[in-house]
C-alpha cells in the first residue's frame, strides 16, 4: 500500500500534538460506621464538615497522548469531545 503525501499530512494533521494529564488521587476515610460513599463532593463535605476525617494522596500522574486520552474518557463514562477530541484521540476540526 502507497501512502501519498497528501495521505500523510493528514494523518499527522490528524493526530493531536496536544498533551494531557492523568493523575490518581488515593482518599482514606476514617469514620466510627462503615462508610458509604455516595459522590466525590459528598466525601469532602464529610471530611471538612462533617463526622469524618480524612486525608488525600497522590499516587499517580500520567503524561497521555490524545488516543490515551480519548481512551481514559471513554472509561469513564465521558466523551472525548469534553477535551475537544474525537473517538480516536484526534483533535475535532
Amino acid at each position: 500500500m502507497i501512502i501519498t503525501n497528501t495521505e500523510l499530512w493528514r494523518i499527522k494533521m490528524a493526530k493531536s500534538n496536544r498533551k494531557f494529564h492523568k493523575t490518581t488521587i488515593t482518599i482514606v476515610v476514617l469514620s466510627e460506621d462503615p462508610y458509604t460513599v455516595h459522590s466525590l463532593a459528598s466525601v469532602s463535605n464529610d471530611i471538612v464538615g462533617g463526622d469524618c476525617s480524612g486525608v488525600y494522596t497522590v499516587t499517580g500522574t500520567e503524561e497521555l497522548d490524545g488516543k490515551e486520552m480519548a481512551l481514559e474518557l471513554k472509561n469513564q463514562y465521558s466523551d472525548p469531545s469534553f477535551f475537544r477530541l474525537t473517538e480516536n484521540g484526534e483533535d475535532e476540526e
